[in-house]
């Protein structure tokens, strides 16, 4: 079993910035694929940012240039870091882990920590 646990969410005002952490535990495959996903109210969840273990990275268009995401292979940990945030990024922010065991795929999620930006 793994296990995520997020933390570093928050309130900003529009054009602050906030950085997310994310750390795995458990058995962990060391071939995967760590991101951040965000809800926002009524709205279907999305991806914000992934990157691999070998360290290749995708971010929505919403994001580019502005949030980076990078991982830490030795203490299995993702971050997030944002800036220049905007009222359009506040929503619950989630963890995600996913790998492959032979012909399965896995996937977990962290608890989800809010992310609000004030005007």
């Amino acid at each position: 079993q793994v296990q995520l646990v997020e933390s570093g969410g928050g309130l900003v005002h529009t054009g602050g910035s906030l950085r997310l952490s994310c750390a795995a535990s458990g058995s962990i495959n060391s071939i995967n694929t760590m991101g951040w996903f965000r809800q926002a109210p009524g709205k279907q969840r999305e991806l914000v940012a992934t990157i691999t273990s070998g360290g290749t990275t995708n971010y929505a268009d919403s994001v580019k240039g502005r949030f980076t995401v990078s991982r830490d292979n030795a203490k299995n940990t993702v971050y997030l870091q944002m800036n220049s945030l905007k009222p359009e990024d506040t929503a619950v922010y989630y963890c995600n882990l996913k790998t492959r065991r032979t012909y399965v795929n896995y996937d977990y999620w962290g608890q989800g920590t809010q992310i609000t930006v004030s005007s």
